[in-house]
């Protein structure tokens, strides 16, 4: 579908939002390989909520199937997004955060979750603005181009605008990087 869509409008930019591959040899070589402008794995939770909140994925996975984005093509914006209001400790949402900067991602979106229905995870708590605001702030002193925290906020959140300035951080970065090495 990606290179279909790059052969009749070259100017699309096109995000992907992908599940673990798990048991599906090649998969992310095959989706890295068409070149999508973001590659987008959510990590959802903390590793500790994984067999109540995701028991049919591993954290440990996830974290790799990003990693191993960044080593296929490093010039590709990986991203990724976790829930809070599920039980989580600021340290584990820190050690999230530290995780997945170790897998060089690049944008980061936290939003609150919300029970979709009675047979999934409650709400533990609601998160306040403030706390989001504290947690953009953490991220991106750990290095993320991007992040988008607030209550609202799901991984597609103004996609199109976070992309535009996606490419504005790293070009941002690439300048002070050489600035800093004369």
């Amino acid at each position: 579908m990606i290179s279909e869509i790059r052969k009749r409008s070259q100017g699309t930019t096109i995000e992907v939002l992908t599940p673990d591959f798990k048991n599906k040899a090649g998969g992310i070589e095959t989706v890295t390989a068409a070149n999508p402008d973001v590659f987008n794995h959510n990590i959802e939770t903390v590793p500790r909520l994984y067999p109540t909140v995701r028991p049919g994925s591993r954290y440990f996975t996830s974290l790799e199937l990003l990693h191993r984005v960044k080593q296929i093509d490093p010039t590709i914006f990986t991203k990724s997004g976790i829930m809070v209001g599920l039980g989580e400790t600021l340290e584990e949402v820190h050690q999230v955060m530290d995780d997945l900067r170790s897998a060089d991602v690049d944008f980061l979106t936290i939003g609150q979750y919300l029970q979709p229905t009675p047979k999934h995870a409650a709400v533990d708590r609601f998160v306040t603005p403030d706390e989001f605001d504290g947690l953009a702030r953490m991220a991106r002193g750990k290095g993320f181009l991007l992040v988008s925290a607030s209550p609202l906020t799901r991984s597609s959140y103004h996609a199109g605008d976070d992309f535009q300035r996606l490419r504005a951080a790293r070009l941002a970065r690439i300048g002070d990087s050489v600035a800093n090495s004369l």
